[in-house]
C-alpha cells in the first residue's frame, strides 16, 4: 500500500482496493459466504443526526498534511486539470498498450492481500448491469462541504454515462450498487459497520485496513464481483477522506469511481492519465475517457483474457484515433 509520496495506492485482498496513491489492481475474488443480492438489507439506517462539532486534533492534523501535499504538487506543476494537450500527444498504439496495463494487468495476487503479482495480465472487469451510484456522508463531515461534494459527483456521473454509453445514474442509498462514502477521520468508526451493512457477505479480512487507515491512503474503492470468481461487477464502495482540500477531493472522486468501473491498475507510461503514479493530472483526461469508451464497448465482455481482448482493443483504438501508428 505505497505510492510516490503516499499519494496513490491500491491493494487487493478478498476484494479489490484502489486508492489515490498508486491505484493498483481491482482483481476480484470470492466472497466469504454465498449471500445473494436480494438477501441483503433493502435499506440501511443513516447515521444519526448530531450537532455539528469541530474536528478533532487528528482530523485537523490530516487537513494540514493534505493541504501541504496539494500545495507541493501544484508548485511543481502537477495536478493538472486541462485533460492533456499538445505536450501529451499519444497514438492508437500507445492507447492500446495503456489499456492493456491499466484494465488487464494484475498488481496483486488474487485473494492474497498485498502480495505483489508477477505482472501477469488478467481479464476484462466491468459492469454489465446499470450502475446506480449513491453519495453518503459521515456524521462529522462539515455541512458546508456536503453540497459541493454532491455537485461534483453528480456532474461526474453524468459525464461517465455519456463517455461509456453505459447506464450510470445517481440513486438513493437503498437502491444503489455503487456507494461513495465521504468520511472524516472522526467518522472512521462508521466505515466497517457501513460496509458490512451494505455487503453482509464481505470477507472480514478485507476490512482490516480500516482498523488503522494510514494517511498515505487518501481514498479507496472496493469492487466486488457479482458471482464468486467472476469478472462482472455487482457492487462497489468508495471511501474518500474529507480532510482533503478541494482539488485532491475531486481527484479522489475521479480516480475511485473510474477505478470502480474497471480501470483498476496504474502504469508509469500512461500519459496524459490519472492512472499513473506521477500525479501529473488530477482529473480524468481525454486519454482516460478513451480507455473507458473502449472498456465499455459491447464487444469487450467481462472475463475476456488479453489474447481475446487485445485484438479488439487495438482495432477500437485505431478507429478512435484515426489509424495505426
Amino acid at each position: 500500500m505505497t505510492g510516490r509520496g503516499g499519494f496513490r495506492a491500491v491493494l487487493a485482498a478478498a476484494v479489490a482496493f484502489a486508492a489515490l496513491a498508486g491505484c493498483e489492481d481491482t482483481a476480484l475474488a470470492p466472497r466469504s459466504t454465498a449471500v445473494k443480492p436480494h438477501e441483503r438489507p433493502a435499506e440501511v439506517r443513516p447515521a444519526p443526526e448530531v450537532a455539528e462539532v469541530g474536528p478533532s486534533a487528528q482530523s485537523l492534523a490530516l487537513q494540514k498534511y493534505y493541504a501541504s501535499i496539494q500545495a507541493d504538487l501544484l508548485v511543481r506543476g502537477l495536478l493538472r486539470t486541462d485533460g492533456g494537450g499538445p505536450d501529451t500527444a499519444f497514438t492508437d498504439t500507445m492507447l492500446a498498450r495503456n489499456f492493456e496495463r491499466i484494465a488487464l494487468a494484475e498488481e496483486y495476487e488474487r485473494g492474497a492481500g498485498l502480495t505483489p503479482s508477477r505482472g501477469e495480465l488478467g481479464a476484462i472487469k466491468k459492469w454489465v448491469k446499470p450502475v446506480r451510484l449513491s453519495v453518503e456522508f459521515g456524521a462529522r463531515v462539515p455541512k458546508s462541504q456536503i453540497a459541493e461534494d454532491r455537485a461534483w459527483v453528480s456532474q461526474y456521473v453524468a459525464k461517465l454515462g455519456s463517455i461509456t454509453g453505459h447506464p450510470i445514474s445517481l440513486s438513493a442509498p437503498a437502491a444503489a450498487n455503487f456507494h461513495v462514502l465521504f468520511m472524516s477521520e472522526d467518522d472512521k468508526a462508521e466505515i466497517k459497520p457501513r460496509i458490512r451493512a451494505l455487503v453482509p457477505d464481505v470477507n472480514p479480512a478485507s476490512l482490516d485496513v480500516f482498523d488503522n487507515l494510514p494517511r498515505s491512503i487518501h481514498c479507496l474503492v472496493i469492487a466486488f464481483s457479482e458471482e464468486p470468481n467472476g469478472y462482472s461487477y455487482g457492487e462497489a464502495i468508495a471511501v474518500i477522506r474529507t480532510e482533503h482540500p478541494d482539488l485532491l477531493r475531486r481527484s479522489c472522486i475521479h480516480e475511485e469511481v473510474a477505478q470502480g468501473l474497471g480501470l483498476g491498475n496504474d502504469d508509469p507510461r500512461a500519459r496524459p492519465s490519472i492512472f499513473n503514479d506521477d500525479d501529473e493530472f488530477a482529473l480524468l483526461t481525454g486519454h482516460d475517457e478513451l480507455l473507458l469508451k473502449i472498456l465499455y464497448d459491447p464487444e469487450l465482455k467481462p472475463g475476456m483474457d488479453a489474447e481475446v481482448a487485445m485484438p479488439i482493443v487495438r482495432r477500437k483504438a485505431a478507429a478512435l484515433l484515426g489509424g495505426s501508428s
